[in-house]
């Protein structure tokens, strides 16, 4: 564990954020903890504390993004203080791992990230040779500065969009260059993945490798979503009669609806959580619950006449309980 780790399980720190910082978008990690710098040093304070009272063993781990020339150290603190740094750079492992799981555990926090490249939201200019770089364009970023393909000694690679799985990984593993390309999502307020640069020879091998075995693939992604086809039918149906025993005034229909709509696949419902497939009963009545909501009250329609969302929690929170009421 690490501190990062802390940060990040206690909300403080959101794994976006955390990309950014990791890509260069932010200069020091500090600046994206939500926190001021005393409650920051108190939590690394507290988990330091923990981490001695458990016996565990101090390693430190340099993190670094990668650049033209290299590589660079990544800041964690606004004073970039050396001590400071240090503490958030060091890992804390369990003195039972084996010596050699300790080294894999080493090699694996060290390894050098992908080199990141932006595609441009506006026109730019390239710092070091003036060049305009137009909007949609690609540059990477060292320190404020913005470098052109060429002056980074990338324009020789050839992007691919993301998409294909396969191809991306292969194209990766067959190129000695490899860059991963994001561009910012004003909506979403964060950086989203496009796609990786790599030498086109790469991506014909690629291609080459993905023709191949194209056929058996495809049999592997059919019977794997058979198969999770099944798995789904078969929480579905485990929800719906842990549902019933919870609420046995809620009828069998509107239960199976239930547990159908918060088990959806890919749709982030509680149902979908480690909680939820557990068919734990905490997971299951906030499903319940807001089905309610949705299905029994004027909910919706507050929201889409403006009313804040807490706001219309609490209007229609009489009629939720009086509806859980009846079914218990």
């Amino acid at each position: 564990m690490s501190a990062i780790d802390v940060f990040l399980g206690m909300g403080l720190l959101s794994p976006t954020q955390l990309s950014d910082w990791r890509q260069g978008c932010v200069d020091h990690l500090e600046r994206v903890i939500q926190g001021n710098l005393s409650k920051i040093s108190d939590v690394m304070k507290i988990f330091r504390d923990w981490a001695h009272s458990a016996n565990l063993k101090p390693s430190e781990t340099r993190y670094v993004r990668r650049t033209r020339g290299g590589t660079l150290d990544l800041q964690f603190s606004r004073s970039g203080d050396p001590n400071i740094e240090r503490l958030y750079r060091t890992h804390y492992v369990s003195p039972q791992l084996s010596e050699r799981k300790r080294e894999k555990l080493q090699q694996k926090l060290n390894e050098e990230p992908t080199m990141v490249v932006f595609q441009v939201l506006r026109d730019t200019v390239c710092s070091e040779c003036g060049t305009e770089i137009e909007q949609d364009s690609l540059l990477i970023k060292e320190g404020e500065q913005a470098l052109c393909m060429a002056c980074a000694r990338m324009d020789e690679l050839e992007f691919l969009a993301a998409g294909d799985a396969a191809l991306t990984r292969r194209a990766t593993k067959f190129s000695s260059k490899v860059a991963t390309v994001v561009r910012f999502s004003r909506s979403r307020n964060r950086y989203e993945r496009r796609g990786i640069l790599v030498e086109p020879a790469a991506i014909a091998q690629a291609e080459a490798s993905c023709y191949e075995d194209a056929e058996q693939r495809a049999a592997n992604r059919a019977r794997d979503a058979e198969r999770r086809k099944e798995e789904d039918k078969r929480l579905t149906a485990s929800m719906t009669e842990r549902i019933r025993l919870l609420y046995p005034g809620c009828p069998p229909a509107e239960a199976a609806a239930i547990a159908e709509h918060t088990a959806r696949r890919g749709s982030g419902r509680v149902g979908r959580s480690a909680a939820g497939r557990t068919l734990q009963d905490a997971a299951l009545v906030l499903a319940v619950r807001a089905a309610v909501r949705h299905r029994h009250t004027d909910y919706d329609e507050l929201l889409l006449n403006g009313v804040d969302r807490q706001e219309a929690r609490q209007r229609v929170l009489g009629t939720v309980e009086d509806m859980l009421a009846k079914w218990q």
